[in-house]
């Protein structure tokens, strides 16, 4: 006679199969399209114009990250500045710093050692702060309209991965990295009327079953920041709240 399952091993197994099918579901998200888009590149201009920072902000936010069921919150603060700079530390409740990191135009830079897969790429980061900028050595491939009076833009990178950015009335909604004509990584933001930053972002990267959600609190413009919040690796980087 065989062993039953056990109460441990049976969670483990539908807890995998859970995520699968999430997985499966967002992976295999297909859209509508209605016709290209003749005007990609105008959209994109004036969109990149229409989210371009224009000053100095800070925002306090709460964040929850869950990995393969297991969940961690906490609250963080994003400092961002013209042209392209934002800094971003999350720390838990209790106060202890968890990730900080900086975004340089393109460059992300955190500490050696750190978690950087938490965090999204430098693409798919910016959109979580609303902006729309693809970064060099991308390239617009095209745009589809879609049902529902949205747009798609689609940009490609040398190596054929494909960044997918989704508007609707002219904001920014959705990015999407594809791999091998599937969705890899996604970032989804919520912007409240006449706000161009959003209320809620939360990215997914797919392959890991990862999840982290960031919700605003408080924005409040500020004056410029000290150039030593946008090198987190020396003593300087573990400036606190």
């Amino acid at each position: 006679m065989t062993n039953p399952m056990t109460a441990n091993s049976l969670h483990r197994a539908l807890l995998g199969l859970f995520l699968a099918l999430v997985v499966g579901a967002c992976s295999q998200r297909r859209v509508v399209v209605i016709a290209p888009a003749v005007d990609a590149e105008q959209t994109a201009l004036a969109l990149e114009d229409h989210t371009s920072l224009e000053y100095p902000i800070r925002i306090l936010f709460d964040w929850e990250l869950n990995e393969q069921g297991v969940r961690v919150k906490g609250r963080g603060v994003a400092r961002i500045e013209p042209p392209y700079k934002a800094r971003l530390d999350l720390f838990l409740n209790s106060g202890t710093a968890v990730v900080r990191a900086a975004l340089v135009n393109g460059e992300l830079r955190m500490p050696p050692g750190a978690p950087r897969d938490i965090l999204p790429p430098p693409d798919l980061m910016w959109g979580t702060l609303g902006v729309f900028r693809p970064e060099f050595g991308t390239e617009l491939i095209g745009g589809d309209r879609l049902v529902g009076e949205a747009l798609r833009l689609r940009y490609r990178y040398g190596d054929g991965t494909e960044l997918h950015y989704g508007l609707k009335d002219g904001v920014l909604k959705t990015l999407e990295l594809i791999e091998r004509g599937s969705v890899v990584q996604r970032v989804e933001v919520d912007l409240e009327e006449g706000s161009r930053y959003p209320v809620t972002a939360i990215y997914r990267n797919l392959a890991a079953f990862r999840e982290l959600k960031i919700t605003r609190r408080e924005l409040t413009q500020v004056e410029s920041f000290p150039p030593d919040i946008w090198d987190p690796v020396g003593p300087e980087g573990a400036e606190s709240r």
